[in-house]
């Protein structure tokens, strides 16, 4: 019988723990936001301006999905626990946000609650909630003014029960996510920089993919504020989404301002082209931001300094790796692999063709601690963000095919040890680990 009785114990403490999470949830989630609320009428520059954040926000890369009405949602996002699918947010009054009220889009921007239970934080509520009352009317408005209504069902979770259940996401809200307060600048941050604090750490979630998590999930910091992991770097989707912060190596310290907000812009610039999620937020977002914005966010970057002692090393290019294949001397590892796949576009010096073909020789990305965004961009090729200011699109193959682990690891090696470069050695291991990851493509 005692296997019975725990098996009884563990529901009694189960159906608690629901009835409590309820009980609270009812207290504790009561919302908070109409006395800063004051709904505008929905004039052209209102629908305008929510137009334009909702660019900011990247709102599209994850609620429209190719073949399907803009805004109507279904894409696919796959969790530890399952996958979800993302929602309707077309004013569509049955399957998408066609009631809500503006307190309720508001409820589900920045505090994170739709239909009374806790959105998933793929949804970035988190950084969300430090949006202003005027920006959160302006997208209301968009949304239910600029976008046209589709009659497209939502999709249901492929998360199975009891995983499924809402509520523990109440207590993971409570616990984690920042509390919804509309943006302060810090002080002494002028109103240029603090223009684009309000973006960086709010709408444009660029803490969501540059900072590290916690094993509980949650970011380990939302502002500088919160300490130095702010956008700092962390892996997400099998790259390695770099520090964002200022100084010291490996960090945005041998960029320009005007480079950066250049960046923003294009996804490209001396120092790099975006590959990975950076290029979709590229396409999707940033290159609709209007120059002063761009230019705001990029100072803002500059101003974050890195907890690196002293700046970063300048680059000095070190010409005898050229010298040798020039000569006739492939005896280094990976030589071969680089003349044979790589140097008819990245040349044999290194340096690459400026916004085309990105330079290798003191590429940050290349020359990062963990070698992974490198290994992905080889296995599974690349492609420059196509926008309004750069339509021509250029295509780096998959080479997952065409090179071993071996022959990987070996010409991941040359180029993060040559022209001056210099990075920790990669194994055959973190090769064969970044393939298994990464989804079929070959």
């Amino acid at each position: 019988m005692r296997w019975k009785t725990r098996i009884l114990a563990v529901c009694i403490v189960w159906v608690a723990g629901l009835l409590l999470a309820m009980g609270i949830s009812y207290v504790g989630d009561r919302y908070t936001g109409e006395a800063q609320l004051a709904a505008p009428s929905a004039t052209p520059d209102v629908v305008a301006r929510g137009a334009y954040l909702a660019g900011l926000g990247d709102c599209a890369a994850c609620h429209s999905i190719p073949g399907e009405p803009p805004y109507s949602g279904g894409l696919r996002m796959v969790t530890p626990i399952g996958a979800i699918y993302t929602t309707n947010i077309t004013p569509d009054p049955i399957h998408g946000i066609g009631r809500f009220s503006l307190a309720d889009f508001d409820r589900a921007l920045r505090f994170g609650v739709a239909g009374g239970h806790t959105l998933y934080p793929a949804m970035p509520f988190t950084s969300y909630y430090n949006t202003t009352p005027g920006d959160v009317a302006a997208l209301y408005a968009y949304f239910r003014q600029g976008v046209p209504a589709a009659v497209v069902p939502n999709r249901p979770s492929e998360i199975p029960f009891p995983l499924s259940m809402r509520w523990p996401l109440t207590y993971w809200r409570w616990l984690f996510a920042p509390k919804p307060t509309p943006f302060q600048p810090s002080a002494g941050l002028n109103a240029e920089v603090a223009r684009g604090a309000y973006f960086v750490e709010g709408l444009g979630h660029c803490g969501e993919c540059h900072t590290p998590r916690a094993i509980t999930m949650q970011l380990k910091a939302t502002t500088p504020k919160n300490g130095s992991a702010y956008l700092s770097g962390a892996v997400i989707e099998n790259f390695f989404a770099p520090s964002l912060r200022n100084g010291g190596p490996g960090t945005l310290g041998d960029w320009g301002v005007e480079e950066l907000a250049q960046f923003l812009k294009g996804g490209a610039s001396s120092k790099g082209i975006a590959f990975g999620s950076m290029r979709d937020v590229i396409v999707h977002s940033t290159q609709y931001m209007s120059d002063a914005d761009a230019l705001a966010a990029a100072k803002y970057l500059k101003s974050i300094r890195s907890d690196h002692d002293g700046e970063a090393s300048p680059f000095v290019y070190d010409p005898a790796v050229h010298n040798a294949l020039k000569n006739g001397d492939a005896s280094k590892p990976g030589s071969m692999a680089y003349l044979d796949s790589c140097a008819a576009c990245h040349r044999p010096d290194g340096m690459g063709y400026d916004r085309v073909f990105p330079r290798l020789a003191g590429n940050g990305v290349v020359q990062a601690e963990n070698p992974i965004s490198l290994i992905s961009i080889i296995l599974q090729g690349s492609s420059t963000p196509r926008t309004g200011g750069a339509p021509a699109q250029f295509v780096m193959p998959s080479f997952a095919k065409r090179l071993s682990d071996q022959d990987l690891a070996d010409l991941v090696n040359f180029i993060r040890t040559s022209w001056g470069n210099h990075a920790s050695s990669t194994t055959i291991g973190d090769v064969a680990r970044v393939r298994k990851a990464m989804r079929p493509n070959e």
